[in-house]
């Protein structure tokens, strides 16, 4: 068990330093980049938020605030426990799915929590931003693992990942797939999603941290991108499945081929207005998301 949990610790800090690593590396001039420079890019950020004095506004609810910052590290963890690596994950739980979705609902109060506690404008307007974000992504969201469940017949992630051994569902639910892949993107503020982090507002949620706060803040962040992409695998991608290698190898490379994709279109696509997000999600995501638990229902129910 303790290997078990060491392993899934070791697999995530390396994620996350490759997610810190590749977005250095596209947020760079193209003149500038180089393989060396963006993957010591994460360290020296690192040494240099925990060598910097921490600043405080006025009144702050300073463990309000620490409380949303670590619930977002932890809840990235927490759901990457029942995700299986290899054969098996951490935590087998019969209701796997649930748990999921349940630890990624968490970064909602951990944004909020942590807008809140810097008592200042910008950091609660980012706040309040990613709660509409919630709104808009969460249903559509939550149907896609729907029909992942109904597809299996099994809220467990090794009876999902065993389910399509003959099929990936990627290809038999693509809809359900692309919903997921644009929920990622909401759940982890990233990219076109990150209005809650937005220029607008001197840099959202986290406008007020700084130092070791700030580097806790940074890594939470792409802890749940890593998730959510780490997730794509067993949910849609096969999990462990395939030839020659070992499943935690297959494992490994659909993640970061999922993750890459994450990040690059972070850099690549435009930013998405909340309210405009909204109304595409509950005009066209949720109908298009039920369309496929439909057609999944169809299938598979007697």
């Amino acid at each position: 068990m303790l290997g078990e949990v060491l392993g899934l610790a070791a697999a995530l800090a390396v994620l996350v330093w490759g997610a810190a690593a590749l977005d250095a590396c596209l947020g760079a001039p193209r003149s500038t980049r180089s393989v060396a420079e963006s993957a010591a890019r994460p360290w020296r950020e690192a040494a240099r938020l925990l060598t910097q004095q921490r600043r405080l506004t006025l009144l702050p609810d300073v463990l309000l605030a620490r409380v949303g910052i670590l619930t977002l590290l932890l809840a990235s963890v927490l759901a990457a426990a029942v995700l299986p690596l290899g054969r098996a994950p951490v935590a087998e739980l019969d209701v796997g799915i649930v748990w999921f979705n349940a630890m990624e609902v968490c970064v909602w109060p951990a944004l909020w929590l942590t807008g809140w506690g810097a008592n200042s404008v910008f950091p609660l307007v980012g706040g309040y931003r990613f709660v509409a974000q919630g709104l808009a992504y969460e249903l559509p969201h939550m149907f896609a693992l729907i029909t992942v469940a109904l597809g299996a017949g099994s809220l467990r992630m090794t009876d999902v990942v065993q389910a399509q051994y003959g099929l990936w569902y990627a290809v038999w639910m693509p809809a359900a797939f692309l919903v997921y892949l644009i929920s990622a993107l909401a759940m982890a503020f990233w990219g076109p999603m990150g209005q809650p982090l937005g220029r607008d507002l001197a840099g959202g949620v986290p406008a007020e941290l700084s130092g070791a706060d700030r580097l806790l803040f940074q890594t939470g962040r792409y802890a749940v991108l890593v998730v959510a992409a780490a997730a794509a695998v067993p949910l849609f991608l096969g999990g462990g499945a395939g030839p020659w290698l070992p499943a935690w190898a297959w494992t490994l490379i659909k993640t970061v081929a999922v993750l890459a994709l994450l990040v690059v279109a972070g850099h690549r696509l435009p930013a998405v207005r909340m309210d405009r997000f909204m109304g595409f999600s509950w005009l066209v995501l949720i109908p298009l998301t039920l369309a496929q638990l439909l057609v999944v229902a169809i299938v598979v129910l007697p």
